[in-house]
């Protein structure tokens, strides 16, 4: 079972997405995705990669941690870490997973699992904004 993430801020949807992933296989490998692929599509991490793989590895429903993680998993990938299943939280539109999990998808071996709602390291991020005390 291999799912993939940024993993920044780890916090409980993190959680609830490794234990449901986990919960499709005998084992977990997780690609944490590297600073600069995440710029692109989100915003640069807060943690660095090797916190991030840290954090991440310290889980218990992680069994091996690859990183940096491509950020589109081909067959190749696949092969070569022998992994049986892909997933990916439920919140990623149908052409995404197309484009970054294609290999997946078209081998049958990508599924989805739930989403965490209303929390996400965005979320956090505003929350700390939010609070923090206005500066003179």
């Amino acid at each position: 079972m291999y799912v993939d993430m940024a993993g920044d801020l780890f916090h409980c949807g993190h959680v609830n997405l490794l234990k449901a992933a986990r919960e499709l296989g005998d084992s977990l490998v997780v690609g944490v995705l590297d600073d600069e692929t995440i710029a692109h599509y989100k915003r640069k991490p807060i943690m660095s990669l090797d916190e991030r793989v840290a954090v991440i590895g310290a889980c218990r429903f992680v069994d091996e941690v690859i990183a940096p993680a491509p950020f589109r998993v081909t067959s190749d990938f696949i092969r070569s870490h022998d992994i049986s299943l892909v997933a990916h939280g439920d919140d990623l539109p149908l052409e995404a997973v197309h484009d970054i999990y294609g290999a997946a998808a078209s081998a049958g071996i990508f599924r989805y699992v739930p989403r965490t709602a209303a929390v996400s390291t965005t979320e956090i991020i505003r929350r700390v904004l939010e609070r923090a005390p206005a500066r003179p």
